[in-house]
């Protein structure tokens, strides 16, 4: 069964190739004539809505079909996902297809799918990006994760990002949000450092390390990282460090509080975190004296209150 739009076509063909009528050309074709001459209008509605899908897909380039309607929801548009599915095929609107890798379980009792966060505060996790600045300089990007909640705790960056440096953006962060019972992290020398692993024996909070070359265990982190990658690093150029630290912020602001995630209802993480009732994990009482032992031993320890 031929449809009308190909009966057209083919009505077109015959005239330009055998300088015959149109009439005649119908005729031959079983096309009538006021079928052929119809131009469809577009409803209003669709050409309201094919806008509004055209700038959120200009906003966030790698949303998808699936992304848009999320949005589109969020602004209270009343439509399906078939229907913003057809108008996405019928503007060719289009995300490159990536080839997705395959999620293994593993065997480390601490990896993301045998150990998974229940609460708010239950799970951190966190891993290094790499990125650079317009003059070639290296760009060490840290994002710290609540695994339950998936709010991006920190989005920390500099030229380079040490154990010290490491233990105080934790302790800045546990200072506003309590101690979390477990962080997950692979075995980069940062994150298995002495210093970081006594600070954080002492808070009273335990380590989960992944198994070398398991990535996958680190399975928030590693989802984040490759949207951090996707929808920030790969469009921005950063004149400096300086721009790359403000521009993080905005980015970890609407991540947080503007980016709907489908694994959390179309919520955004803030949302979502917003109807958790489990309370935040408070300080351990050992903070206070183990603050002190750190402004003794290392006055940089101490926490920014600024």
């Amino acid at each position: 069964m031929v449809g009308p739009a190909r009966k057209r076509e083919a009505v077109k063909h015959v005239v330009d190739r055998l300088k015959t009528s149109e009439r005649r050309a119908c005729a031959g074709l079983g096309q009538p004539r006021s079928t052929h001459r119809y131009q469809g209008r577009r409803p209003q509605a669709d050409a309201a809505l094919i806008d509004a899908m055209r700038r959120i897909a200009r906003q966030e380039p790698r949303a998808g079909y699936r992304g848009v309607a999320r949005y589109l929801w969020r602004e209270g548009w009343k439509v399906n996902i078939k229907r913003v599915h057809r108008l996405w095929k019928q503007e060719g609107l289009r995300v490159p297809v990536k080839a997705r890798k395959r999620r293994r379980l593993g065997t480390s009792e601490n990896g993301a799918q045998r150990l998974k966060a229940e609460r708010i505060n239950h799970v951190w996790s966190y891993d290094f990006v790499w990125d650079q600045t317009e003059q070639g300089r290296r760009l060490k990007w840290l994002p710290i994760l609540d695994e339950h909640t998936r709010e991006c705790l920190a989005l920390e960056v500099d030229y380079s990002i040490t154990a010290l440096s490491v233990i105080d953006i934790l302790q800045r962060l546990v200072q506003e949000r309590g101690a979390p019972q477990f962080i997950r992290s692979d075995n980069g020398p940062e994150f298995i450092a002495k210093a970081v692993k006594e600070w954080i024996a002492q808070r009273g909070m335990k380590t989960l390390y992944i198994e070398p070359g398991s990535p996958w265990e680190n399975a928030y982190s590693e989802s984040f990282n490759s949207r951090f990658r996707d929808e920030f690093l790969n469009l921005e150029v950063f004149a400096s460090r300086m721009e790359a630290k403000v521009l993080g912020r905005e980015h970890r602001e609407k991540y947080n509080h503007r980016r709907p995630h489908s694994s959390l209802g179309n919520m955004t993480p803030a949302e979502f975190a917003a109807r958790c009732h489990a309370p935040l994990r408070p300080f351990d009482f050992v903070e206070a004296a183990c603050a002190a032992q750190d402004s003794v031993i290392n006055p940089k320890l101490q926490p920014n209150l600024s």
